[in-house]
C-alpha cells in the first residue's frame, strides 16, 4: 500500500507541475529531442513524440501541428518508411542544441569578464544579440560580460579582462548592469517545484517508467528555460544568497535519480526505422559523469 501511494504521489507532483506550468508542444518537443532523441542519433518515430506529450497533457494535435513548423523553420527534417513517419534534427538545429546541452549538462563556471565592441553594419541588432547572451550594454557600441566563447553571435573586437582590484564592488557592479530578481525568482520557483519530487525519489520507492520519463523530461524543460536566460556570471559577482546553485544541485541530483527507469522506458519504446533507441549511448554517459560532478559540488 506504502508503495502504491508513493506512485501516486509522484503522478500527483508530476499533474501538479503541469497545470501549474503547462508546456507548448513545440517547446516540449524541442525538449524531447534535446534529453532523448539527439545523444542517440537525432532522429525517432513521430508516435513516440505523440505518446511522450500525451503524458504531460498535449494532444496529438498539437503534435502535429507543432512538428509541421518546426519542419518549416529548418529545425526538423522529415522521412517516410512505409506509413509511419520519423523526424531527425536538422544540421542547424544539432548545432544549437549542442550549445544548449553545454550549459545544461556542462556548465562551465565563467570566472573573468570581457569588454564586446561590434564590428559589423547592423549595430542594433549585435548589440541585442549580445544581450541574448548574457552581456549588458556599457554604450552604444560597447558590452561587458562574463568571459565566454560567443560562436557565431556578432563580428566584434574582444577584450579580455580580469578583476585585479576591487573584487568587492563586484556584486555591486553587476546589480548596476544585470536585473538578476527575475533569474533569482525563477530558480526559486523551480526548488519549489521540484524538490517535493526528489524528496519523494528519495524514499527509494518504485515509479513506473513512463511516470519517471516524464517527469525528467518536465525538469529539464522548465530547468533549461531558465538556465539558458540566466547571464551566468562570474560566483564573485552574484549576491550572497543567490539560489542558482542549488537549483543546479537539485537538477543534476534529480535527473540522475530519474535517468535509470525512465532510459529503459526510452529504450523499450522509442524507434527509429532501423530499430530501438539505445537505452544509453557515449553522449547520455557523458551526461551523467558530467552531472554527477555537478551534484557533488
Amino acid at each position: 500500500m506504502a508503495v502504491e501511494a508513493a506512485k501516486e504521489d509522484i503522478c500527483e507532483l508530476v499533474k501538479r507541475i503541469v497545470v501549474e506550468r503547462p508546456p507548448t508542444a513545440a517547446s516540449f518537443i524541442v525538449t524531447i529531442y534535446g534529453d532523448i532523441v539527439e545523444p542517440r542519433g537525432g532522429v525517432v518515430w513521430i508516435g513516440n513524440l505523440i505518446e511522450t506529450c500525451a503524458g504531460v497533457g498535449i494532444s496529438e494535435t498539437l503534435v502535429r501541428t507543432a512538428v509541421s513548423r518546426l519542419v518549416s523553420a529548418g529545425q526538423l527534417l522529415g522521412e517516410r518508411e512505409g506509413r509511419r513517419s520519423y523526424y531527425r534534427l536538422s544540421p542547424a538545429a544539432r548545432a544549437e542544441f549542442s550549445a544548449a546541452a553545454a550549459v545544461l549538462f556542462r556548465h562551465e563556471q565563467a570566472e573573468g569578464w570581457q569588454f564586446v565592441r561590434p564590428a559589423g553594419v547592423n549595430l542594433e541588432e549585435e548589440m541585442q544579440a549580445l544581450e541574448r547572451v548574457g552581456m549588458a550594454r556599457l554604450g552604444p557600441r560597447l558590452a561587458v560580460g562574463p568571459r565566454r566563447s560567443l560562436p557565431g553571435v556578432v563580428p566584434a573586437l574582444v577584450f579580455r579582462a580580469d578583476v585585479a582590484q576591487g573584487e568587492v564592488e563586484l556584486t555591486a557592479f553587476a546589480a548596476d548592469h544585470w536585473d538578476l530578481a527575475p533569474h533569482a525568482e525563477a530558480y526559486r520557483a523551480f526548488l519549489s517545484r521540484f524538490t517535493p519530487v526528489a524528496e519523494t525519489f528519495a524514499a527509494d520507492l518504485p515509479t513506473d517508467a513512463e511516470t519517471a520519463l516524464s517527469a525528467r523530461l518536465l525538469l529539464v524543460h522548465q530547468f533549461r528555460a531558465i538556465a539558458l536566460r540566466d547571464p551566468r556570471l562570474p560566483a564573485a559577482a552574484l549576491p550572497a544568497d543567490w539560489p542558482g546553485d542549488a537549483a543546479r544541485r537539485l537538477f543534476a541530483e534529480l535527473y540522475l535519480a530519474l535517468s535509470p527507469t525512465a532510459d529503459r522506458h526510452v529504450a523499450n519504446q522509442f524507434v527509429t526505422a532501423s530499430g530501438p533507441l539505445a537505452e544509453e549511448s557515449d553522449d547520455t554517459r557523458r551526461r551523467a559523469e558530467m552531472l554527477g560532478f555537478r551534484a557533488s559540488v
